[in-house]
């Protein structure tokens, strides 16, 4: 029996770091091919006699900050004004082009409300609740055909929180966590093994933010003792 608990243990330790490691390496290998696209005379084999692991990473990121110090001037921007009309004007890639930048828009953009909060859902049915994020409010023909007002939300799967379901549910149905996007992630990806911190203003407790309409008190209620 002590032999099976320090396998374990010791499982624990190194299989964490062995799959870091290892998704590290897929990420500077996949970077490092883009050298394979400079000219010859800028490969590191060239002028250091080797190749040095890792140069892409610094390329990619010198190439992104790069783009975006020229983007964020008047001249920049025109420019990108014009590199989009010229990308628009190309069949199929402009709907693929146009789809991901709306996408990337709404994630990444510093206004933006997507993936901003934790939230308590119940699903897949009443009584079985689960933690989402809001992606924003239903748009376009899809709001003239739902009573009141209702959030996107996201619900990711586990471990694995890139598959999900997107659903439109109304915000009274919805409750905010108070806790970090970030602590939702690692909840999730664990399965529920690693715990939200529960120490300072975070007290384990579900709490509705002020713009949130309060929920029904016996929703909360029983969300608090799930």
């Amino acid at each position: 029996m002590q032999l099976k608990k320090y396998f374990i243990t010791g499982l624990l330790i190194w299989v964490p770091l062995g799959i870091t490691l290892w998704v590290l390496h897929l990420l500077v290998s996949a970077m490092d091919q883009i050298l394979v696209l400079l000219p010859e005379q800028f490969q590191t084999e060239q002028w250091l006699g080797m190749h040095v692991p890792g140069m892409g990473v610094v390329l990619t990121f010198a190439v992104v900050i790069g783009t975006g110090l020229v983007a964020a001037n008047m001249l920049g921007q025109r420019l990108l004004q014009f590199w989009e009309k010229i990308l628009g004007r190309i069949p199929v890639f402009k709907s693929i082009y146009n789809s991901v930048k709306q996408v990337s828009d709404t994630l990444f953009s510093s206004s933006g409300h997507a993936f901003r909060k934790a939230l308590l859902v119940q699903y897949p049915r009443d009584g079985s609740w689960t933690i989402a994020f809001l992606t924003g409010q239903p748009g376009g023909d899809v709001v003239n055909h739902l009573q009141g007002e209702y959030w996107s939300v996201y619900v990711p799967t586990t471990p694995n929180p890139t598959s999900g379901f997107f659903l439109m549910m109304p915000k009274s149905d919805v409750i905010v966590l108070d806790m970090s996007v970030d602590e939702a992630l690692k909840y999730i990806i664990s399965m529920g093994v690693v715990s939200p911190d529960t120490n300072g203003r975070r007290n384990g407790k579900v709490l509705a933010r002020p713009e949130v309409v309060q929920q029904p008190e016996a929703a909360r209620q029983q969300a608090v003792n799930q």
